[in-house]
């Protein structure tokens, strides 16, 4: 917990001098009780001794008196708020390789159903378009609060021959800055971030390292995830074709455009991954001010307390 404004704090020396100066108050009325009576009348004609529970209202409303501080001092935690303005491009690797079963049943059927996830946890506020790739680059949805759209492009992703990667990096940035003109506002550009989702290296198109590199210039970070294992094949006319994951690539990817990499074998490692990007997308930390339970800990404590002096002492402290 963080305090916004923490100077309210020396009010704590007040509260402290009170508790000190009733402790006084109490032995001094026990003192002066004691030089005007003997023991012995004492307890003939002083009333019956008050029970310590008359302390109790006053040491409530010192309690109340600090809660009270402690809300004038700002009180702030870190909360988790949706993105409302944020862009994503979700670029899919269609290339015949996502033909390859070491990933069951294959890598584009599970990936379509990974991405679907990704797509209906995805914050509502954030834009998701869609793009594919194989040996050209298609966008094949633009960025959008609908997720219907971004549902059926996945649904109907077909393979295609090659791997242009850069293609794909640099359509899905054309994309982005697109729509940013649309929307930017005074606060600037939203937030933006491909997240590129492939299994092989590019085998045509502009180099994916110079895709990055742009990307990173237009302040466009790259979640790479790279789907596969090294024992992927696929049956090319009759011929059995290794199809490994290479994650060289990849990394470099991530690594200039000042993004992340991440990287899965199965279904439900693709699943966890999208998981993750979707909270580091969906929601951003921010302080949030927390002094309002503060505020109404300390109000009821002063009611309280003054009721029980009432209640006790009938007279309100």
């Amino acid at each position: 917990m963080k305090f916004s404004a923490p100077g309210w704090f020396a009010l704590i020396a007040v509260v402290v001098a009170l508790a000190v100066g009733y402790a006084v108050a109490q032995i001094r009325r026990r003192k002066h009780t004691l030089r005007f009576a003997n023991f012995d009348m004492l307890d003939k004609v002083a009333p019956r001794r008050p029970s310590a529970l008359r302390h109790v209202p006053t040491v409530i409303v010192l309690v109340g008196l600090m809660l009270l501080v402690v809300a004038l001092a700002g009180p702030t935690a870190e909360a988790k708020v949706p993105r409302n303005r944020a862009t994503v491009m979700l670029a899919i690797d269609v290339s015949l390789s996502m033909e390859a079963t070491d990933v069951s049943p294959n890598r584009l059927a599970a990936a379509q159903e990974a991405a679907t996830q990704f797509v209906d946890d995805l914050t509502p506020g954030v834009n998701l378009g869609i793009v594919s790739f194989a040996g050209i680059a298609t966008v094949l949805v633009s960025p959008t609060t609908d997720r219907a759209p971004a549902r059926q492009a996945i649904a109907d992703l077909k393979l295609d021959e090659r791997t242009a990667t850069g293609e794909g990096i640099i359509s899905s940035l054309q994309a982005i800055q697109t729509f940013q003109k649309t929307i930017s506002g005074a606060d600037g550009p939203a937030p933006a971030r491909i997240v590129l989702m492939t299994d092989g290296k590019r085998t045509v198109g502009r180099d994916e390292t110079d895709a990055a590199k742009q990307a990173a210039d237009a302040k466009v970070p790259i979640s790479v995830i790279a789907f596969g294992t090294t024992h992927g094949s696929i049956n090319l006319d009759g011929s059995e074709i290794p199809v490994p994951l290479d994650t060289e690539a990849m990394q470099q990817i991530a690594a200039l455009s000042g993004g992340d990499f991440h990287t899965a074998a199965t279904s439900e490692e693709l699943k966890s991954v999208y998981s993750q990007l979707g909270e580091q997308i969906g929601y951003e930390l921010k302080e949030k001010d927390v002094s309002k339970p503060w505020l109404i800990a300390g109000t009821i404590a002063l009611i309280l307390g003054a009721l029980g002096a009432l209640v006790i002492g009938q007279r309100i402290p």
